[in-house]
Parts: structure tokens; C-alpha cells; sequence
């Protein structure tokens, strides 16, 4: 049987345990597609998805990758098709998920020619990736593949880009893709940072565990609950940390969550802190510059990867390795420590700081808008902990990242890094898709909805199970309207658009569209979204007038 660079591509996939690529075809790149839509008999290829932007597409190589530890794939053609993978693959790098992203390109010989879609497309993606190469000989595809996937998969998760020119894709070879070559594997940290970390902690009054997104892969979580089962210390979580902290240690350990404006319970208790032990904390998640304004935290960094020194984040140590080998060292020298009596008030106070921020301050300003705090809690009213809620971005997102409870890690999925609007649909659809067993939500603002709304009509040809909730504030793009007003004396400038029918909008695709027209009806809409098979998405007319509130009563305000 004959064998062209397409088959090599899907064949090293195969090897990689790529089982699921998402993209869009196109005439550079359509053998590729031809093979992962007709492979010959007795050929083995990922299943494929094709999605309606590359854009999305390349979100959903990245939930894929975020939920399930794997390295996501995404696959465009030539020109615009690479460069609207752009968004996706920087927003991938700098959230440390792993995605591969294969693009088509113009015969070689075309490459420096002003051809139809020319363009160099490894230079463009040089900046916001991990590694960036174009396949130059059929024979090096699997190589160049292979590379591609370490870079992406290494010890600081992100995004790779590999180009393939049409006369490679197409080129008869004869040669096979190389065999899987396991991924290099570390160790504990340092024995003796380990040993001089735990002695830190024992003579600490107040130490505090920041966690943020790597340390939230499932190893190193099962690591870090069995510290705080010997050990119970006091825990902040990142946005993209959600999830770490149990419910059986929530009581105990659990003191809020931080990622923007420095006003949280977890901020007071960092600010308070005489030692703060960061786990897979990336500063993209939420600058040290804000969480130690005052730049006087002791701070000892635990992590698979060097940090990166600021002038507010110089730790003492970098114990740098394994972070579940780290963390089960760690429990057994820490074992017996308890946090002083003297710190007992100050934890005491701050879980009941925690229980209030969750109560509503304030009556919506109209009787048929909804309060976010109260649609927060009737989602949370709604989603089992298996269930996976991605979030867009939005003020909808501070008001869920803040309050909206997740108990299992990578069942809460936010853009902290980047901040992307648009990706909470297509981060659900992929959920769905990798964990059919549980319904999976979605919420967005009305703004961010429509950056990826036509993926509708791919979650209903693909049968999905997913609700999208849409918090309307009567077309507005609400998060960079109140900070402007707050900016610039309730003023505000570029944020108003044209309202859409969503429940019209949604059934126009094939979806179920459901409208909550009082806040009495919101438990009840949610109900019945949560009961119907298939996409759903239901509009929540919400009331934002107070958001400015979100961004006051700094701790040592930013100014």
C-alpha cells in the first residue's frame, strides 16, 4: 500500500495517543483531511471534528488538552486558515496547555513567491509558541512531529506549530512514523531544599499554600490532599487552580480564590501570611505585583519549571522537580505541625469574610434582572461535581471565579492568562465531547457569546450534551465598561452593540433556546435546560449596575 506524508501525520498522531483532532480543511492541506476522513482499511486515524472557525477549533484542542492531561491537535489549512489559529495557540501558550497545531502551506516552491496564501506562517506563530518549524522533506515529517509534541507536552505545558507544505502532505513516501518515545520523566526536588522547605513551615506562625494551574493535574493533587489531611494549611487557589481543594477539606483549608483586583479573602490572607508556598503557580495567573504589592511576602516557589524572577516574586528557594513526589516527601517531614493557636482568630475571621462575599449587597435595579451572586448560586444549584462549567470571559467570569464552588480540578475551566473572550462554548462542546457521562455547562456574557456562537450548529450535529447560559446585560461588553466608568468618572467609551434574540438565535441552529423573564422563573428555566438532551442555551437578563464594586476596596490599592 502506498503511503503519502498524510499517512506519516495521521501515523505519528496514532503514536502520540492522539484518538480526537479538531480543524478546518482546505485544498493546502486536503489529503490530510482525506485520510482522516477515509483512511484505507485497517488504517488507524484520530476520530475528527470539524468546527465552523479555526479559532474555535483550536479552543477546543485546548479544553481537550486542559481536561485530559493529553496533548490537543489542531488542524488548519493554508493563509487565513493558519492565522486564525492565532488566538487559540497564544491563549494555549500562555495557559500551559499542551496543542499541536498542524497547518498547511503552499508547495515549497511556492514559499517565497506573492502566491495565493503564501505566507510565513513559522514566523508568525515563532512568538506565541513553544517551538515553530516547517516540514521541509517527507521523511522528516515524523521527526519533526515528534519535537513538536515534546515541546508542547514539556515540563511548562504549551503550544507547538507545524507547518506542511501541499507537496509534502502529498509526496509518496516510504518510510514509517516513528514509534512513541516516552516523555522524560522527573524526579523529587532537591532532598535538602525539601528537608529546609519543611523546617520553614514548622517555624512559620502563618504559612499559606498558593496553588495555581500546575499544580492541578491529578497526581499532584491526590500529593496535596494527603499533605492537608497530616498537615491542614490554609489553601488559595487560583482561577485556574479551581478545583484543587476538596470537599472533605474545603472547612479546613479553603480560603477563596484570587486572579483579579486585589480584594478577596485569599488576598487578606496572603497580605498576612509569614510564608507563602507557591505550587504550579504561573504570575500570568494573577501578577505578583498585586498579590505582593508591598513586596515584603516570604515566598518559596514549588514547581516543575523555573519561575520567572519580577521584582515582586524573588523566592527565597525554587524547589523545582515532580510536585506530587515533592508533595509526598514534604508531608512526611512536615508531619505533627499544626498552625499556631495565635493564628486560629485570624482563619476563623477570614472563612466568615469568605461566607459573606457569597450573600447578594444590593436589590437588583430592575424587577425582572437577576443578581449575579443569585444566578451564580442557581447554577451551582444545578451542576454535580462531575459536571465540567467552562467560563468566558466577561464581568460574569470575576462573579464565577470568585463564587462558584468546584470541588474536583479541571471540572472549572477560566482564561486567566490571556483572557480570551469566546472560549466558553467551545470549551464545553469539547467537554462534552471527552466526558459524555455528565452534562456540560457553559456561561457567557452576551458580548463573548457571539464570538463563538456559530459553534451551535456544530454541538447540535454532534449530538451534545450542553447548556450555555448567557448573562445579558442588554448588549453591553460589560467588563471593560465598568472599569472604564470606574476610570474615567462613569464615563465609557466603545462598548455598546446591537441585541440579538438569543432564544431565536438558538433555535435557528437546532438548539433549545429557553429566556428567564423573572428571577422567580430562573430555578425552574434552569431545571429544564439541565433536563434536555442536546444543546441548550438559555438567556439571563442580569444586573451589573453595581459592578464597580468588584474592583473596590483594594488592599493597599493599586491606584
Amino acid at each position: 500500500m502506498q503511503k503519502y506524508g498524510a499517512d506519516i501525520v495521521t501515523d505519528s498522531l496514532v503514536n502520540h495517543g492522539v484518538d480526537l483532532v479538531f480543524g478546518i480543511p482546505g485544498a493546502k492541506i486536503d489529503r490530510l483531511f482525506e485520510t482522516l476522513d477515509h483512511p484505507k482499511a485497517g488504517q488507524k486515524v484520530p476520530k475528527l471534528v470539524v468546527a465552523r472557525h479555526e479559532q474555535n477549533a483550536a479552543f477546543m484542542a485546548q479544553a481537550f488538552a486542559r481536561i485530559t492531561g493529553k496533548t490537543g491537535v489542531v488542524i488548519a489549512t493554508s493563509g487565513p486558515g493558519v492565522g486564525n489559529l492565532a488566538t487559540g495557540l497564544m491563549t494555549a501558550n500562555a495557559e500551559s496547555d499542551a496543542v499541536v497545531a498542524i497547518g498547511g502551506q503552499v508547495p515549497r516552491r511556492d514559499l517565497y513567491r506573492l502566491t495565493h496564501q503564501s505566507t510565513n506562517s513559522v514566523a508568525l506563530f515563532s512568538s506565541i509558541t513553544q517551538f515553530s518549524s516547517e516540514i521541509q522533506d517527507p521523511n522528516n515529517i515524523s521527526e519533526i512531529l515528534a519535537n513538536a509534541f515534546a515541546a508542547a507536552d514539556g515540563m511548562k505545558r504549551g503550544t507547538a506549530f507545524v507547518s506542511l507544505p501541499q507537496d509534502v502532505d502529498d509526496a509518496p513516501v516510504s518510510i514509517n512514523a516513528l514509534p512513541p518515545v516516552p516523555k522524560a520523566q522527573q524526579g523529587a526536588a532537591s532532598l535538602t531544599d525539601l528537608a529546609w522547605l519543611a523546617e520553614q513551615i514548622k517555624a512559620a506562625k502563618l504559612p499559606v499554600l498558593l496553588v495555581g494551574a500546575r499544580g492541578s493535574d491529578d497526581d499532584t493533587v491526590a500529593a496535596l490532599h494527603s499533605l492537608l489531611e497530616e498537615t491542614p494549611l490554609p489553601v488559595v487557589e487560583t482561577f485556574q487552580g479551581a478545583g484543587v481543594i476538596s470537599r472533605d477539606l474545603e472547612e479546613e483549608t479553603f480560603f477563596g480564590r484570587v486572579g483579579l483586583f486585589r480584594n478577596q479573602t485569599g488576598d487578606k490572607l496572603l497580605q498576612q501570611a509569614d510564608l507563602v508556598v507557591t505550587i504550579g503557580y504561573d504570575a500570568i495567573e494573577y501578577e505578583p505585583r498585586n498579590w505582593n504589592k508591598e513586596n515584603n511576602l516570604n515566598i518559596v516557589a514549588l514547581d516543575t519549571t523555573p519561575v520567572q524572577i519580577d521584582n515582586n516574586f524573588v523566592p527565597q528557594r525554587q524547589l523545582i522537580g515532580d510536585l506530587a513526589q515533592s508533595l509526598t516527601i514534604l508531608t512526611k517531614a512536615v508531619a505533627g505541625y499544626k498552625v499556631p493557636a495565635a493564628s486560629h482568630k485570624t482563619l476563623v475571621a477570614l472563612k466568615e469574610d469568605l461566607r459573606a462575599a457569597d450573600k447578594p449587597s444590593y436589590t437588583p435595579a430592575a424587577p425582572e434582572l437577576n443578581h449575579p451572586l443569585d444566578v451564580v448560586k442557581a447554577i451551582q444549584d444545578h451542576v454535580t461535581d462531575e459536571m465540567t462549567v467552562s467560563t468566558d470571559i466577561g464581568s460574569h467570569y470575576i462573579w464565577m471565579a470568585r463564587h462558584f464552588k468546584s470541588y474536583i480540578p479541571r471540572h472549572f475551566l477560566t482564561s486567566n492568562g490571556m483572557q480570551t473572550l469566546g472560549v466558553g462554548l467551545p470549551w464545553a462542546m469539547a467537554a462534552a465531547m471527552v466526558r459524555p457521562d455528565a452534562k456540560s455547562v457553559s456561561v457567557s456574557g452576551d458580548g463573548g457569546f457571539f464570538f463563538s456562537a456559530m459553534e451551535l450548529e456544530t454541538a447540535v450535529r454532534l449530538h451534545l450534551n450542553t447548556v450555555h447560559i448567557i448573562w445579558n446585560d442588554n448588549a453591553h461588553y460589560d467588563m471593560v465598561k465598568f472599569q472604564e466608568e470606574m476610570k474615567y468618572n462613569g464615563a465609557s467609551a466603545g462598548v455598546d452593540f446591537g441585541n440579538i434574540d438569543i432564544v431565536k438565535y438558538a433555535e435557528a441552529f437546532g438548539a433549545k433556546g429557553l429566556r428567564v423573564t423573572t428571577p422567580a422563573d430562573l430555578d425552574a428555566v434552569l431545571t429544564e435546560a439541565f433536563a434536555t438532551e442536546g444543546p441548550v442555551v438559555v438567556d439571563v437578563p442580569v444586573d451589573y449596575t453595581h459592578n464597580y464594586e468588584l474592583g473596590s476596596q483594594l488592599i493597599e490599592s493599586e491606584g
